[in-house]
């Protein structure tokens, strides 16, 4: 990744104002336990530094340089206890760095930085902690105009108007990455595929998965959805702890983690060798949604023309099985589909698995879909038990998820080597169970 020309371009984008971009906090888990640290996509996004307690500035036409990094110093007693730190040398030689102190120092810094400023890009309501920080350091630069004369900054500006932009229209050696994370996530689907098996738990596939992210360097990307029988329509559950069972479906929603870049790729498939009648249909429905919806997400489309497209198969494919009553136009206008379909087709992706990037304009109007852009499309059907539902399609969840680059001429389906048929599922469901 080239942070540098990165950063060239933040700064181009904000002119003559000054950017405060902190690095997220550390999480306390329990007693003394900590959540594994993940640095805030925005910071991690301008200066690849993945420590925490860290503040990076951007002023442009500072004579500590364009580029400040705040950040903890060398302490080689702390450091034999929780490792490795870059200190104020590394921001500078290894992360590039015009200029880096202590974050102990940062007070006395900022109201120097902030004179001659307009305005001040940063992510106010995000961290409360660096929310006070920010109005006390405006406060302490009024004061200093006061007695300099020097004007202070006047207005507070979301730094979504600017970086998130940037973050929406990845760039080459960003596919690269996302690629080589959704090829790591095809292979743990594959493997969970193979190895499933009738009186398994959910939590015996959990391993497999989380178990092939790490040892090719990855992690997570979000917390794993294993989710059989009825739990597959639940759509974000979590305890993964049920035992499965000949007959029930098995959804996973999976994706790795890697250097920041996330995958994310949903496959259901039978825990039994093949689907039932009524699974196969129901299947169908939600494959066609999502090959007429890739189709759609080609540059000069608009993200409501996948959106549109895969409601309106899946609320075909409703009023066809009998769920619901049509017709098409009524069920749409009406939404009777949203009882077994209440999410949209997908969302950007990039650094985080919920990527940042408005889908609709000022005027309501939705975006225009164009080169660089990464996003899922992901329909589904989640039939729960209910009065109102055929007790032959109670408990059917199915999601089908792949991540979709937008290209110059179309687009590519980065997690297209991932088998998605019912032909080619019920292929590798037949086959004996490999050594894993």
């Amino acid at each position: 990744m080239n942070y540098k020309n990165r950063r060239k371009r933040f700064m181009d984008s904000i002119g003559d104002d000054v950017a405060i971009v902190p690095a997220a906090p550390e999480r306390q888990r329990n007693s003394d336990v900590q959540y594994p640290y993940r640095p805030d996509s925005d910071f991690y996004y301008l200066t690849h530094f993945a420590e925490p307690q860290a503040i990076a500035v951007f002023a442009p036409g500072s004579d500590e340089g364009d580029y400040i990094l705040f950040c903890r110093d060398r302490d080689p007693k702390t450091e034999r206890w929780d490792g490795y730190r870059a200190g104020t040398e590394g921001a500078v030689e290894t992360y590039h760095a015009d200029a880096a102190y202590p974050i102990s120092e940062i007070d006395t810094h900022m109201p120097s930085l902030l004179h001659g400023r307009d305005q001040i890009h940063c992510c106010i309501g995000r961290y409360a902690e660096f929310d006070s920080r920010i109005v006390r350091w405006l406060n302490r630069a009024k004061q200093k105009s006061k007695r300099s004369g020097l004007k202070s900054p006047i207005k507070i500006v979301d730094i979504a108007a600017t970086i998130h932009e940037m973050r929406l229209y990845k760039e080459k050696e960003e596919i690269e990455v996302m690629q080589r994370a959704a090829d790591i996530s095809v292979q743990a689907h594959k493997r969970a595929m193979q190895m499933c098996r009738d009186g398994m738990n959910e939590y015996d596939i959990q391993a497999e998965i989380e178990y092939w992210f790490q040892t090719h360097h990855c992690q997570y990307a979000y917390p794993s959805i294993v989710a059989s029988g009825a739990n597959a329509c639940v759509l974000h559950y979590m305890e993964n702890s049920c035992d499965m069972h000949d007959g029930d479906l098995l959804l996973i929603d999976a994706g790795a983690e890697l250097d920041c870049y996330a995958s994310d790729i949903t496959r259901t498939f039978p825990v039994g060798r093949t689907f039932s009648a009524q699974q196969a249909l129901v299947y169908e429905v939600v494959l066609e949604a999502q090959r007429q919806a890739i189709e759609m997400a080609i540059p000069g489309n608009r993200y409501s023309d996948v959106n549109d497209t895969a409601t309106r198969v899946l609320t075909e494919g409703l009023i066809e099985l009998g769920i619901i009553d049509g017709p098409v136009s009524k069920a749409l206008e009406s939404k009777t589909y949203r009882e077994y379909y209440m999410h949209r087709v997908g969302h950007w992706l990039g650094l985080d698995v919920h990527d940042v990037g408005d889908f609709y304009d000022r005027n309501e109007d939705s975006r225009l879909l164009k080169p660089s852009m990464v996003m899922t499309i992901e329909p589904g059907l989640y039939l729960s038990a209910s009065e109102d539902l055929d007790e032959i399609w109670h408990d059917i969840g199915i999601r089908i998820e792949d991540d979709v680059l937008i290209t110059e001429d179309g687009n590519r389906v980065l997690t297209a080597d991932l088998p998605k048929t019912i032909a080619q599922i019920e292929e590798i469901r037949s086959q004996d169970q490999p050594d894993l």
